[in-house]
């Protein structure tokens, strides 16, 4: 879930709390709010803290919610993991992301943040950070009491099949991208994570379905109709083409925070194209603001 700050640097509330509702509507298994493309980095440990317990409030007990701690002030992740844990949240953990630490020190950091949530850990092995985590590291993680699941950013086959392998069945585990997610899925993950799905919720969760069914033939040509998206998303950036495509399709997406910057109209043109072509296709079930 990406979240909200308007032109400003206000949270527009009302309109997070639109989008939350817009996909339990739809029959989403969870929500994950303030991760890396939520902007967490741009937040302070106290918007942090107070998104963490507006977002409890509106879910309610409906659906699961993982909430971002990572951090790179371990005093501040202890805080919020803490928290998350305490509004019946699971956070969600990045290793610590300082020079030169060892994959030692790692293990040690996330047997220190498990005892401070009374929900559990799911690591966040998140590349965009600087730090990747190994399939061995992963499974010494795995073996500590509290560590639920992890997110996986190296979207490798290698280290897919291995950790898929090694570690599952163990804890749950999710790919960390939906611009891939095919390929883990079949390999035996048990979910996705979703930046992308705030602007096409109907298409990417169909296609999830239809895997989750075992109709991978339906997943792998649903999956298709979205690449022209996928390829801007990489090139533009997912924060900021997922809020523009929200924007576009008349939901809340709000503006991102610097260093992030809105795209310009020639970029917004680009994706409205590509909106306008899945609009016109019936299986996406896309539909744009009137």
């Amino acid at each position: 879930m990406v979240c909200l700050p308007i032109a400003d640097g206000a949270f527009d509330y009302p309109g997070l709390a639109r989008n939350i509702e817009r996909v339990i509507g739809l029959g989403f298994d969870g929500i994950l709010i303030g991760g890396t493309y939520g902007e967490f980095p741009a937040m302070s440990g106290d918007e942090r803290a107070d998104l963490f317990r507006r977002v409890t409030d509106i879910v309610g007990d409906r659906v699961p919610v993982m909430l971002c701690s990572a951090g790179s002030d371990v005093r501040v992740v202890r805080e919020l993991t803490s928290l998350a844990g305490d509004l019946g949240g699971l956070p969600m953990v990045t290793p610590p992301f300082v020079s030169e630490v060892t994959d030692a020190q790692i293990v040690a950091f996330f047997r220190d943040m498990v005892p401070c949530s009374r929900t559990g850990v799911l690591v966040y092995n998140a590349p965009g950070i600087g730090i990747t985590l190994s399939p061995s590291t992963l499974e010494q993680l795995a073996d500590i009491p509290g560590v639920v699941g992890v997110k996986q950013g190296d979207l490798s086959p290698t280290a897919i099949d291995q950790i898929a392998n090694r570690i599952g069945g163990r804890i749950r585990l999710f790919c960390a991208s939906d611009l891939a997610f095919l390929g883990p899925m079949m390999c035996g993950f048990d979910g996705i994570s979703s930046t992308n799905s705030c602007a096409l919720p109907e298409l990417i969760l169909a296609a999830y379905r239809a895997l989750e069914v075992g109709d991978a033939a339906a997943a792998r040509d649903l999956h298709r109709l979205w690449y022209p998206f996928r390829t801007l998303a990489r090139e533009f950036g997912q924060p900021q083409t997922t809020k523009a495509a929200m924007n576009l399709r008349g939901f809340d997406g709000g503006s991102v925070r610097p260093p992030l910057r809105d795209l310009k109209a020639n970029k917004i043109k680009q994706i409205a194209g590509v909106l306008q072509e899945l609009a016109a296709d019936r299986r996406s079930s896309v539909a744009l603001a009137a």
